[in-house]
């Protein structure tokens, strides 16, 4: 009896850590499992520069690696190859010797599940159903930090992939926040101080980051709050009526053009009844039939005098209607020489505007980027893989692609550039031109005023071919000026004149106008 209890309790035993046993490594598995929409999102961002799924670029096709190499050796490969290569690893060196001793760039920003999304992505696996998602409404502080984003550290980083530093989404959880702090505002003095984190960083990315000793702690509690989040779709707020006193002064026009026309059609209509009324009748002994006052009308002499005065004033407003739209080109959109889509740079691949125009931060005009700067991607991009637009077909993309080859000589077979080859400048056409006499600065606006790109030029992440989108007339920018309030956060330069100003004005916000944006000379120096 004993032997039979001990046999069912040990088979009892057996049995539970079985179970437990077929738990655990079907957690396992499902914790193994990639997801191939991420992973699309981290190879395209990491990966795509050197490798394409179909066929060979610098390195070799991925697609269907998981069926040539183990998936655990895969992830130390990633991760650091150098290291594995170092190790003495046989396959990583026959690897290494096979692509001419070239090893790969170290991912250690990457989790291991990172490397598995990106090797079900590589599988052809489909991607999961993303679930519907609410949009949050935004904290002030995210969207201030997005600001100071955009303004200070899009040149050089991402939210999500690599640029010339790492992609900063989610670094909040990697890094301590007061760490990060002093990292921003100087790296170089952290280091410096013997930090040991601060030194691996350096090590890791040879590009040191410029200081920002000029944020506040409120700025970068706001950037910190941005990276953490990310874009997050604002919630739709209304927006707050303006104070009686602000509009009265700035935001009336007063009498236009058009109310003064009409106010002098009304009055000459007026005085023509009042002078028919009162014109005098012919009368005689024999003839005691009164005129008509059509006729009066048309016999008066005065009347006759200002339907002259009035038929010379309409043919000048008109004449000036006319005079005042010359130059203004708003949907000017030419032809250019290769046809190089917005919509596919900024809106698909969302590289930021100053990347390319890089000036406009901190120059008067924003500039036209150099076609170095083109290469900077374009020395792996050599075919178009997105979906045809317009009317043109895959061949016709490459071949756009190829004219950026044909003017700086690169060969895209060899990857270098052709030795004594005469580089030719790509002759874009202009579209935007302000007339000599007005002064505009693009710093002004995009860095003092942190007002974005879409606000004068529209939606440029939506153009495959770039226009003229706003009037640049004098009337839009002044409107522009009423409209816009100055933001005062942190500013001790502009503090004591919004003080005064609001009191003046008896508003909590100043615009632009306010602070002197409609004084000619500000314009027109």
């Amino acid at each position: 009896m004993r032997s039979v209890k001990h046999l069912r309790k040990l088979s009892t035993t057996v049995l539970t850590g079985f179970v437990l046993f077929l738990f655990i490594f079907s957690v396992s598995l499902s914790a193994q499992e990639g997801d191939a929409g991420h992973g699309e999102e981290l190879f395209k961002s990491n990966c795509a520069a050197c490798h394409k799924l179909d066929r060979k670029l610098i390195g070799p096709a991925l697609k269907g690696i998981t069926e040539k190499r183990e998936k655990d050796w895969l992830i130390k490969w990633i991760k650091n190859s150098q290291s594995l290569i170092d190790s003495g690893d046989k396959l990583a060196i026959e690897v290494f010797e096979e692509y001419n001793r070239m090893p790969m760039a170290p991912y250690l920003h990457l989790s291991d599940q990172d490397i598995i999304d990106i090797l079900a992505y590589t599988d052809g696996k489909p991607a999961a159903p993303a679930a519907a998602a609410t949009a949050p409404e935004v904290d002030p502080g995210v969207e201030r930090g997005k600001q100071l984003f955009k303004t200070n550290c899009a040149a050089c980083h991402k939210l999500k992939g690599k640029l010339i530093g790492p992609e900063l989404l989610g670094i909040t959880e990697k890094r301590d926040a007061d760490w990060l702090k002093l990292w921003i505002k100087d790296s170089n003095a952290l280091v410096a101080s013997g930090d040991k984190l601060a030194k691996e960083v350096a090590e890791s990315n040879p590009a040191m980051m410029n200081a920002f000793p000029q944020f506040s702690t409120q700025e970068l509690d706001d950037l910190l709050a941005y990276m953490a989040v990310g874009d997050i779709a604002p919630k739709a707020v209304p927006g707050a009526a303006g104070s009686a006193a602000d509009e009265e002064i700035f935001n009336d026009p007063g009498i236009g053009v058009t109310t003064t026309l009409l106010l002098t059609i009304g009055l000459f209509v007026l005085l023509s009844v009042v002078v028919a009324m009162t014109t005098n009748r012919k009368a005689t002994e024999t003839e005691e039939k009164e005129e008509s006052m059509l006729r009066s009308l048309l016999m008066s002499p005065f009347l006759r005098f200002l339907l002259v005065i009035f038929s010379i004033l309409v043919g000048v407003y008109l004449l000036f209607s006319w005079l005042m739209q010359i130059d203004v080109n708003e949907g000017y959109q030419p032809i250019q020489p290769i046809a190089f889509s917005h919509a596919v740079h900024a809106g698909d691949n969302k590289i930021d505007c100053q990347y390319c125009h890089s000036s406009a931060k901190h120059s008067k005009t924003s500039g036209i980027p150099s076609v170095n700067v083109c290469m900077n991607c374009h020395k792996s991009i050599s075919e178009y893989t997105g979906e045809p637009f317009g009317d043109y077909t895959k061949e016709d993309l490459d071949n756009e692609i190829q004219k950026i080859y044909d003017a700086v000589g690169w060969d895209k077979e060899n990857l270098q550039y052709k030795e004594g080859y005469v580089q030719k400048p790509i002759e874009w056409v202009r579209i935007h031109n302000l007339a000599d006499f007005v002064y505009y600065n693009h710093a002004q606006h995009v860095t003092v005023g942190g007002i974005d790109c879409q606000k004068c030029h529209g939606p440029v992440e939506e153009m495959h071919e770039m226009k003229q989108f706003s009037p640049l007339t004098m009337g839009w920018c002044i409107d522009c000026h009423r409209e816009t309030e100055v933001s005062m956060e942190d500013s001790g330069y502009y503090q004591n004149i919004h003080d005064q100003l609001a009191k003046k004005y008896g508003v909590e916000k100043v615009t632009a106008a306010q602070m002197g944006g409609l004084e000619c000379g500000k314009c027109h120096y």
